[in-house]
C-alpha cells in the first residue's frame, strides 16, 4: 500500500520509527516531514496529508503529532478525509470497519511505540463494512446542515 506519514516536531522521533516499521511491513512511505524537531504548526503537516490522500498519492495517511488532537482535526478539514484519533487497536480496526477511515492520528506523548504499531497493523487489515455503515460515512463526505 502507499502511505503518506506527517507530524508535527513533537513526533518527528515517532514518526522515523512508524515509517520504518511500515516500510519493513513492506508499504510504500511518503514521509511528509518535518525532518527536524524544529517547532512547526502541526496544520501544515495535516493540510499536507490530508491533499496526498485526497489526490490519490497515498492510499491511507498516518497523522502524528505531541496528542494527535491537533493533527487529526487539521485532516479532518479535508472533505475527503476521515481521520481516526485511536490509542489502542480495537478503536483502529472499527475506525476502517465502521467508518471507512483513511488516515488514522496518534499521539506521540500518549501512546508507545508498539502500541502504535499494533494500531496501524489493526488500522491497515480492515476493511471497510459497508452495509448499514455507507449511508453514515456518505453523510460524513456529504453533510447537510
Amino acid at each position: 500500500m502507499k502511505i503518506a506519514i506527517a507530524s508535527d516536531h513533537a513526533a518527528v522521533a515517532f514518526k522515523a520509527e512508524l515509517a520504518q516499521f511500515l516500510r519493513d511491513e513492506g508499504h510504500e512511505v511518503s514521509d511528509l516531514g518535518p525532518e527536524t524537531e524544529d517547532r512547526v504548526d502541526y496544520p501544515d503537516y495535516g493540510y499536507k496529508l490530508a491533499e496526498a490522500v485526497a489526490s490519490g498519492a497515498a492510499e491511507f495517511g498516518v497523522a502524528l503529532c505531541g496528542s494527535g488532537i491537533g493533527i487529526s482535526i487539521a485532516v479532518n478539514r479535508h472533505p475527503a478525509l476521515r481521520c481516526a484519533l485511536v490509542g489502542e487497536p480495537l478503536s483502529a480496526a472499527l475506525a476502517r470497519e465502521h467508518n471507512n477511515a483513511n488516515a488514522i492520528a496518534m499521539g506521540a506523548r500518549l501512546t508507545g511505540v508498539d502500541m502504535a504499531k499494533a494500531c496501524l497493523t489493526a488500522f491497515l487489515s480492515t476493511d471497510f463494512g459497508g452495509g448499514r455503515h455507507t449511508g453514515r460515512v456518505e453523510k460524513l463526505t456529504n453533510p447537510t446542515f
